[in-house]
C-alpha cells in the first residue's frame, strides 16, 4: 500500500502529529465532535446477582458463581472509554495508520476503510458478511462530519457501492484525490467512528437474544455476556470482537453451518469465576471458534495465513 503520510506510523503519532490538519482536527476537533453528538452517559452496570434459596453457602461459590439475570440491564459507554476502545481497534485493524484506513486485503472481494475496516462492497457483489461501510456514512452525515462532497453525492443519487471493484483497480488507485479524501475523512472522525462502533456492541446482546429461540441458550448467553462485560477490558473485548466478527445472527456468516460470531462464542462458554478468568476463556474459546472456522473455510481464501493475527487480537482482551 502507498504512503500518504510517511512520518505517520502509530496511533500515538497521529496524535502528536505538528502543525498539521490531522492535529488540529483530532487534538482540538475530535473532543468537540465527541461531546456535541455522543452521549454522556456512564457504564450501567448490572446489579449484584441476587443468590437463590438453594445455592450453595459457600463463600468461594457464591463469589465465583454467575446467576442468570431476568432482564437485560443495558450497557453504555462513556465518550471517553468508546475513544480508547476505538484507539485500540484502530491499532489492531490498521496498526494503528493512516494508510490503514484505506484497505483491500488479499483473498477478499470488499474494500475495508476505517479505524474498524468497515466493509464496503462494489456494485453488484452480495457477500456472506454484513456491510457497515454505508452505514457509516450514514451515521457521519447525520453528524455534520466532514464528508467528500462526491461521496455525498453518491449517496444523495442512491449509489452506495464501493466504487473501486477489485483489489488491483483500489490498489492502484490509493493516491488518487478520491482515496486521499477517504483517508482524510476516516482519521478525522475517529471518534464517531469508535462511537458508532460501542453503539453496536451496546445493542448486540438483545439482537442476539432475539435471535435464539431456546430459554435456557438465552440464559446462557446473558450470563456469559455480563461475566465478561463485569471482567477487566471486558467491555473492550465485547465491543471488538463484534465489530471484527459480528453479532452471529447471520445464518450467512457461517461455514458448513459453523458460525464463529459473538453469540457462538458466549453460548461455548461454560465458566462461572469472574474477573480475568472470563476474559480468559472468553479468549480461548474465540481462538477456538476461530480455528475452526478456518478449518471449514473454502480453501481459496486461505485464510490459515490470518489465523496469528486473530490469535494475537482475541489474546490482546486479557492485557
Amino acid at each position: 500500500m502507498g504512503t500518504m503520510v510517511k512520518n505517520v506510523s502509530s496511533i500515538d503519532n497521529v496524535w502528536n502529529l505538528p502543525t498539521s490538519v490531522l492535529w488540529f482536527t483530532i487534538s482540538i476537533c475530535l473532543p468537540l465532535v465527541i461531546a456535541a453528538c455522543a452521549s454522556t452517559t456512564t457504564v450501567s452496570r448490572p446489579d449484584p446477582p441476587s443468590i437463590s434459596s438453594n445455592t450453595t453457602t459457600s463463600e468461594s461459590s457464591s463469589a465465583n458463581t454467575p446467576t442468570t439475570r431476568r432482564a437485560i440491564t443495558p450497557l453504555s459507554l462513556t465518550d471517553q472509554e468508546a475513544l480508547e476502545i476505538g484507539k485500540r481497534i484502530w491499532q489492531n485493524e490498521c496498526n494503528g495508520t493512516i494508510d490503514g484506513l484505506t484497505s483491500w486485503n488479499k483473498n477478499e472481494e470488499f474494500a475495508s476503510l476505517g479505524i474498524g475496516h468497515f466493509i464496503w462492497f462494489p456494485k453488484g457483489y452480495k457477500g456472506p458478511f454484513g456491510e457497515a461501510f454505508p452505514r457509516l456514512v450514514d451515521y457521519l452525515i447525520a453528524n455534520d462530519a466532514p464528508v467528500p462532497e462526491w461521496l455525498r453525492e453518491n449517496f444523495r443519487k442512491g449509489n452506495r457501492a464501493c466504487p473501486w471493484t477489485s483489489r488491483e483497480e483500489f490498489n492502484n488507485d490509493l493516491q488518487s484525490p478520491k482515496m486521499q479524501e477517504l483517508r482524510t475523512m476516516l482519521a478525522e472522525t475517529v471518534g464517531l467512528q469508535a462511537r458508532m462502533i460501542g453503539r453496536r456492541m451496546e445493542n448486540s446482546l438483545a439482537k442476539i437474544l432475539d435471535a435464539v429461540p431456546e430459554k435456557s441458550a438465552k440464559e446462557q448467553i446473558t450470563t456469559q455476556f455480563y461475566r465478561v462485560a463485569d471482567a477487566p477490558l471486558g467491555l473492550y473485548a465485547l465491543t471488538d470482537y463484534v465489530n471484527f466478527k459480528g453479532e452471529g445472527i447471520s445464518t450467512s456468516e457461517a461455514y458448513n453451518h459453523v458460525g464463529w460470531g459473538l453469540r457462538h462464542v458466549l453460548e461455548a462458554m461454560s465458566g462461572t469465576e469472574q474477573g480475568k478468568a472470563a476474559i480468559v476463556e472468553f479468549a480461548q474459546t474465540a481462538e477456538r471458534l476461530l480455528t475452526d472456522r478456518i478449518k471449514n473455510s473454502p480453501p481459496e481464501r486461505n485464510e490459515q495465513s490470518w489465523l496469528q493475527n486473530w490469535s494475537q487480537r482475541v489474546w490482546s482482551y486479557t492485557k
